[in-house]
């Protein structure tokens, strides 16, 4: 039942180290393993280089993991592809919509937390179930009610419990800036990050002009 709810490469990708410097392309500029391949069917789940990507798995579904404030997260555009990812937690940073692969630990929530994890307790900023993809494998090996294969109606979940949740997710991913070092999104080119245009001076009214006094 469990293998009909979870994509076999799950596993591997949940439990692979990410952003070690490759062995073929150490001295390159791109040489963090951040990529993971689908297709292989890589019993040891390694990550590759960017380089690699474009030598061994020119062909293949791939995935680029992001790195925020030391935990690997993916972009949803990029995993709600290939996984029903309804129930888990969102979070914007660096303007892209992402998840954690993995539980972060966290002290115990207090009283009055109105979201937490149902595996790992940690305290969630929306209506959602899991706090990362590893918190929602653990939940359905245990109970059997969620799972990872796309369907359609599960998209169609997911994209309706994300509408109602964005902006307030959007205001307090803001207001918990501070666990979100944004330096992280490792994606080896220049970040995309918005920056607001320089407020409009034509309507500022300029002072009054003060005039040397006439000579004697």
């Amino acid at each position: 039942m469990e293998s009909m709810l979870v994509p076999p490469w799950l596993e591997r990708l949940l439990q692979t180290p990410f952003f070690n410097v490759c062995r073929i392309h150490g001295d390159a500029a791109r040489s963090e393993c951040n990529m993971f391949c689908l297709d292989c069917n890589n019993n040891n789940g390694d990550a590759f280089c960017f380089y690699c990507r474009s030598s061994r798995h020119k062909d293949h579904q791939v995935i680029q993991i992001r790195r925020s404030s030391y935990h690997d997260v993916v972009r949803v555009v990029e995993i709600q592809k290939v996984l029903d990812i309804s129930g888990v937690q969102t979070y914007v940073i660096n303007s892209a919509r992402v998840m954690f692969l993995n539980e972060r630990p966290q002290p115990k929530s207090g009283k009055g937390v109105p979201h937490i994890c149902e595996i790992c307790g940690r305290s969630l900023l929306d209506p959602f179930r899991f706090c990362s993809l590893g918190c929602k494998l653990v939940g359905i090996k245990r109970n059997g009610d969620a799972s990872f294969v796309l369907d359609g109606k599960n998209n169609e979940a997911l994209t309706m419990e994300g509408i109602s949740s964005r902006s307030r997710s959007s205001i307090s991913s803001r207001n918990h800036h501070h666990h979100q070092e944004e330096e992280e999104l490792h994606e080896g080119s220049p970040q995309n990050i918005y920056t607001p245009p320089p407020p409009s001076n034509t309507r500022r009214r300029k002072g009054i002009p003060h005039r040397a006094p006439f000579g004697s």
